[in-house]
């Protein structure tokens, strides 16, 4: 009897044992598997911050807008957008590179010569948020001083419509010639109602205006142009006026095409070229040639 009792005690015993170590072992793979599970869902999560990652492509000319964007790139990649700049020398290819696609937006130009691209070319590029302000100035080649201007002097002036008439506008400002009342930001030489130096107008592409200056008396060139060839808005004869129309007008934008107005990435792009970092580094770098309109 006693026997058969310690039978079943040690059959109860063993039964427990063998229970507790199917449960022990089924609680390993358990744990070994949602351990397995939630490694596998934090490397697909760190594959999704990558995979977010979107690469910009900005097409902009050297000085002083790819060096602009040079300080906003770092900030950018902070928020997971890769900023790849496209230097660009002309005032035609940022916009086809838009247009074609291989750029996603540019920084080069104001409004008035985007509205002008767009109506030769049939496109629809737009505005999404002004940068910066670059001064026209007039610089001296022959002549030294403008009160010195001799009649008959040759002013080189660029050859494209909108920057063309910033260059009537500036000379008009320092009393060199007289406008049409009504000509504004379309001003051609066929609005110049007074001109008694008889002056003669050299047109040139923005580019080359710094290089020709030792063959014209002087030359109203771009800000940037300016910048490039060594010249500082200090050195100027006359400069735009910060308050006067060209300041309203003329500041230099992202453009993009109509259909990445509502880019994220691009509106992103905007808000850092608009912020505080970029504003100082315009102001502490340019001395005055460039001016942050935010």
């Amino acid at each position: 009897m006693k026997a058969n009792i310690l039978k079943r005690v040690i059959a109860s015993a063993l039964l427990l044992t063998v229970t507790a170590s199917f449960a022990a072992c089924g609680k390993t793979e358990s744990t070994t598997a949602t351990t397995a599970a939630a490694g596998s869902d934090t490397q697909s999560e760190a594959n999704a911050d990558v995979s977010t990652n979107v690469v910009l492509k900005v097409g902009a000319n050297i000085t002083p807008h790819s060096e602009i964007l040079e300080i906003a790139k770092p900030i950018l990649a902070e928020q997971g957008i890769i900023l790849e700049i496209v230097k660009l020398e002309d005032s035609i290819t940022p916009n086809t590179g838009v247009i074609e696609g291989s750029l996603d937006a540019n920084y080069f130009q104001h409004v008035p010569y985007l509205e002008q691209f767009n109506k030769e070319n049939n496109s629809t590029l737009v505005s999404v948020g002004a940068v910066h302000y670059e001064p026209f100035g007039i610089y001296a080649g022959k002549t030294k001083d403008l009160k010195d201007l001799p009649d008959g002097a040759t002013v080189a002036v660029p050859n494209n419509v909108t920057n063309e008439a910033r260059a009537l506008l500036l000379l008009a400002q320092e009393g060199i010639i007289k406008l049409k009342d009504d000509a504004g930001i379309n001003a051609t030489v066929e609005d110049i109602t007074e001109n008694p130096k008889n002056i003669k107008f050299k047109e040139l592409a923005p580019e080359q205006l710094v290089a020709a200056l030792p063959d014209v008396d002087v030359a109203v060139i771009n800000g940037n142009y300016a910048i490039e060839g060594g010249l500082h808005v200090s050195q100027a004869l006359a400069v735009e006026a910060n308050d006067g129309l060209a300041a309203q007008t003329y500041g230099n934008i992202i453009a993009t095409s109509a259909e990445k107005a509502n880019d994220p990435a691009i509106k992103k792009l905007v808000e850092v070229l608009q912020g505080p970092e970029v504003s100082k580094y315009i102001k502490e770098t340019y001395d005055g040639a460039v001016v942050p309109l935010f």
